[in-house]
């Protein structure tokens, strides 16, 4: 049975989740940032405030944003929804996910924000409708947490920690 993962719009006028291409792996989720929307932003500093969107913002450099998206999603038990910042997003922008992989849990039914984070040394604008990142539905797998009292053995020809297979 194939899942079928619902969503709802916070306005008429917001973008439904979409597939680029027909091989596309994710869907793609735009920033809703229509006049006058609230958008919370942190400095470098980690310091809080909100702005009023223009049809678009400007988040300096080092800067976070929770860019809105104007989606709940309804996600089937079992599931979750992983969040991938699109890569002409990082390579042209500088823009990456803040938290690396944003994860979305079953239970979680109130608006669906995208926190981005400026790591370039330029201003960068992000406009109402323009793609940021990318989406999935992922079916999580069940299993068990259980502590031993046994130190794993060496598995394979390993002889080292992080950074121990190469440059």
């Amino acid at each position: 049975m194939i899942p079928d993962l619902k969503f709802y719009k916070l306005a008429e006028d917001v973008p439904a989740p979409m597939w680029a291409t027909f091989g596309s792996a994710c869907f793609d989720l735009q920033a809703y940032l229509p006049e006058k929307i609230s958008v919370t932003m942190y400095t470098s500093h980690n310091v809080k405030y909100n702005i009023l969107s223009t049809g678009n913002i400007a988040v300096l450099p080092g800067e976070r944003a929770m860019i809105p998206t104007g989606l709940i999603l309804d996600i089937p038990q079992g599931y979750s929804v992983r969040l991938h910042i699109r890569s002409s997003m990082a390579g042209k922008n500088g823009v990456t996910l803040a938290n690396a992989e944003g994860v979305i849990d079953s239970d979680y039914v109130d608006p669906l924000f995208m926190l981005v984070h400026n790591t370039s040394n330029s201003v960068v604008y992000l406009a109402n409708g323009d793609r940021i990142a990318q989406a999935e539905l992922v079916a999580n797998l069940q299993y068990c947490i259980s502590e031993t009292l046994d130190k794993p053995a060496t598995k394979g020809n390993r002889t080292g920690g992080f950074g121990s297979t190469g440059k």
